[in-house]
């Protein structure tokens, strides 16, 4: 598509902006003026108006279309979080206020919905406390994980190794690595983690185990309370990854099942738009034990009801972020847990959990469920019997593309052949879902009948299949401007 630069035509004006009142010279230093103009398109309002809106339609948002990998990555995200984070009050409010002499006086609305948003965050999950300052969920689980360390060494104890299970996220055994640690996986059995392979590697050494509960192949840990046992004999810690958070809301307050460190994805479970990256917002909550190892600052409410920040902690593990967070997103993260209250976040999960079997067992009959039995709010299902025609997973997830979906994650947990993963989260209605499997039915039908067609897909988008490797590494960016 062209950009705007292309398609500027010398002389054609739209809307000019009103002119400063004063000379530039006034208003900037002379070395921070251009020595010539800049070069600007040449265009009409209409002109203006139509490339963007053409611009927006070549992009895939969860506002228009389906995303059956949910809250792994786009969640619906209610637009009355939207209207509340850009209140002036919010939006306006100088991050370096809260630090200057006297600047809590003018910042206690923003320090207030720091201070809820981490109440209501120890309630859900059960935690003594939180810090709202890691700015995703790996960099979460980085501070997570260094509180763990921290803890170690304040005791004294020696600790070289963290126990990641197979079917972890991927960044788990990456943030114990940055931290210094030995990752130690261990194999799965029937689809959750096997007390009896962690009681192979478990010794004095291990500081902790990294979990995700449900798992990423959708299924509860059941054996959870043998595990928390074992890791309190050797004085390990077991951290939650709270990627899958959605799925137990106010159904299981992780902390009271035995956890220590959990991580929160406020951009997923509590709806901010995430699609491309950012911005994300990955909450760290701690049992009472570590509560003293959490980054600083941390804001405190003093008995007259004011808040403040506080930088008082000496065993603190100390900055993990500028400022304060991402405040952005915890503001929609607050407005979202407000709205829907106690009740409404216990329907969250168990609509998701509903939708997720829905799918599973519509779907059951024409793809492999690999652990086919009650999932959580998703299921992994294999493409390995389609694969025999030549029709990977990979192309089932480009040829749903042409379909008008987003594609769902594909080779993801790594222990399931030709795996896809499908999450489609609680706000999909059931017309959703059921045109969804409708329309991947017709795919895996043409499996069987053509499968030269889904190895071309997708036909329909601005470019058709690409080496994925190489668009990444060698972007072609238009250079016109």
């Amino acid at each position: 598509m062209s950009t705007v630069f292309k398609k500027s035509t010398q002389g054609r004006e739209g809307v000019w902006p009103r002119l400063p009142e004063h000379e530039l010279g006034e208003i900037l230093p002379a070395n921070l003026t251009r020595e010539t103009p800049a070069s600007l398109p040449s265009l009409s309002e209409l002109d203006v108006v139509r490339h963007f809106s053409l611009l927006s339609r070549k992009n895939f948002g969860v506002d228009s279309n389906f995303y059956p990998l949910g809250s792994c990555t786009m969640k619906y995200n209610p637009k009355f979080c939207e209207d509340i984070a850009g209140l002036p009050g919010f939006s306006r409010l100088h991050p370096l206020l809260p630090q200057l002499p006297r600047g809590d006086e003018l910042t206690q609305g923003a320090l207030e919905v720091m201070y809820e948003t981490e109440r209501w965050l120890c309630e859900i999950t059960g935690m003594a406390e939180y810090t709202l300052h890691p700015m995703a969920g790996a960099h979460g689980e980085l501070t997570g994980v260094l509180t763990m360390a921290a803890y170690h060494a304040d005791k004294g104890n020696k600790k070289t190794k963290i126990i990641c299970p197979d079917s972890a996220h991927g960044t788990n055994p990456a943030s114990a690595a940055i931290a210094g640690y030995e990752v130690v996986s261990i194999a799965s059995k029937d689809g959750i983690v096997d007390p009896a392979a962690l009681a192979e590697v478990l010794d004095d050494e291990v500081a902790g185990m990294m979990m995700t509960c449900p798992n990423t192949l959708g299924l509860f840990e059941k054996n959870l309370p043998k595990i928390v046992e074992m890791l309190r004999g050797v004085d390990a810690l077991l951290y939650y990854d709270g990627a899958n958070l959605n799925a137990v809301m106010g159904k299981m307050r992780v902390g009271d099942a035995g956890f220590d460190v959990v991580h929160v994805n406020l951009h997923k479970t509590f709806a901010t738009p995430h699609g491309g990256g950012g911005p994300g917002s990955g909450p760290v909550g701690v049992c009472e034990k570590l509560v003293p190892y959490l980054p600083i600052s941390r804001v405190v409410k003093d008995p007259s009801g004011r808040f403040h920040l506080r930088y008082d902690y000496p065993k603190s593990i100390g900055y993990v972020a500028p400022f304060y967070g991402n405040f952005g997103v915890v503001l929609k993260a607050y407005a979202y847990m407000l709205r829907l209250g106690r009740e409404g976040l216990i329907r969250v999960s168990e609509n998701a959990v509903l939708a997720a079997n829905y799918l599973r067992k519509k779907l059951d009959d024409v793809l492999e469920v690999p652990f086919d039995r009650i999932c959580m709010h998703e299921f992994v299902a294999s493409a390995e019997k389609q694969s025999e025609k030549g029709v990977r997973a990979l192309d089932i997830a480009k040829a749903l593309l042409d379909k008008g979906y987003h594609a769902p994650t594909i080779y993801f947990p790594l222990i399931v052949k030709e795996c896809l993963m499908f999450e489609p989260t609680e706000t999909e209605s059931k017309d959703t879902l059921d045109q969804f499997v409708a329309d991947l039915r017709d795919i895996l039908a043409q499996a069987e009948t053509d499968p030269a067609a889904l190895q071309a897909a997708p036909v329909t988008l601005p470019v058709t299949r690409l080496d994925e490797t190489a668009a990444a590494r060698n972007m072609h960016i238009t250079d016109d401007m």
